[in-house]
This record gives structure tokens, sequence and C-alpha cells, in this order.
């Protein structure tokens, strides 16, 4: 049963992302933080899928875990197949929601955002990932009282000022709204009483 949940959640997340990405971000060339935001970076320099992208930039993340948690490894490496190949596959599915739906950049940024955050949410509550930077907060947060959600979001913040050097200005406002959505809606997905850190961290 436990793994059944844990593969429901990695769907589920996975999900989540393709829908943020692929309907609500790239359409306006948005950013998102962490590998996801690099991806992007790297989707709109190359037209590299950003699944694929997300895929290569994970590499040394990976390496990461390999070396400080082999279970975890593994678990992310689920999730990110998983994630590639649900990202790429909704990418052809783009056109027809722009089509039938119109949303300005500003609502079309923070919806994108808050579903990729539920997304990574989802995932990190059964402490699963997708690799990159999430598993990087994940290391981070187990040895440390912070949320996970305030350190992806923290990690974001520098991602995206990255990439407001490389594109537009109004690219980097329309990012700091979705990643602004996505680390509350992760926040919100990962929040523990603090009894259950104590117990968590013993």
């Amino acid at each position: 049963m436990r793994r059944l949940q844990r593969l429901a959640a990695i769907v589920a997340g996975s999900m989540l992302l393709a829908i943020g990405i692929n309907f609500f971000l790239v359409p306006f060339e948005v950013l998102d933080g962490g590998i996801i935001g690099m991806a992007l970076m790297v989707s709109y320099l190359t037209d590299m899928k950003v699944g694929l992208a997300s895929v290569i930039c994970s590499i040394p993340f990976f390496i990461l875990s390999w070396f400080k948690h082999r279970a975890l490894f593994f678990s992310s490496l689920q999730g990110l197949i998983i994630s590639w190949l649900l990202i790429d596959l909704a990418q052809p599915f783009q056109y027809y929601f722009i089509y039938l739906v119109e949303l300005s950049p500003p609502v079309s940024s923070m919806i994108g955002g808050g579903l990729i955050g539920t997304g990574f949410g989802i995932m990190l509550r059964y402490n699963l990932s997708t690799g990159g930077t999430d598993l990087l907060a994940h290391f981070v947060s187990r040895s440390s009282r912070f949320n996970v959600g305030f350190i992806l979001f923290g990690l974001d913040v520098v991602i995206v000022t990255i990439g407001g050097f490389l594109f537009s200005a109004e690219t980097f406002l329309l990012s700091v709204m979705s990643i602004s959505a996505g680390g509350m809606a992760t926040g919100l997905c990962t929040w523990k009483p603090p009894s259950q850190y104590a117990r968590y961290h013993r």
C-alpha cells in the first residue's frame, strides 16, 4: 500500500509540474526556480524540450545524492523519469490550452508557479523528489528545522535573478510571481507541527 501511495504521489506531482510548466509558464517565457528554472532557461535558449533539459541539469545533484543518500537517489530517479516523460508528453497539448483559455501573464505565472509548487510539495511529503535543487533542499531540511518550501524559495530567488540578467525585466518580474506562489504552495504541502519536527530529528 505504501509503495502504491508513493507511486501515486510521483504521478500526481509530475502531472501538476507538466501542466504548470507547459500551459502556464512556457507560453509567456516565464521562469521558475530550481531545476525547472534551469531547464526552462536552457529550453528558451536552445529549443530543447523542458523535460530533457531538466534531466541534464539534474545530473550534478544526482551525483551528490549517490554519495549522501543512496535510497533517496533511487526514489528521486523514479520521480525524474516520470516527470520528464509527462512534461514532454504534455507539450503538444499546449497549443489547444492556449487557444481555449486566455490568461494575463501575471495570472498565468502565479497559477503555474502554484501548480508546480504543489506538485513538488506532494512528492516531498512522501520523501520523494525529481532531483535537482529540491533534492538539495531535502538534505538541508533533514539536518535543520527549516521548512523545505522556504529553502527552495531561497534557491529559487538565486536562479530567477540569474535568469533576469539573461532575459527581460518583464520575465524577471513574472518569474518572481511564479516562485512566490510556488514557494507558498510547497510550504503549505510540507508543513509539519513543531512536535512532528522534534520527532523527525531524533
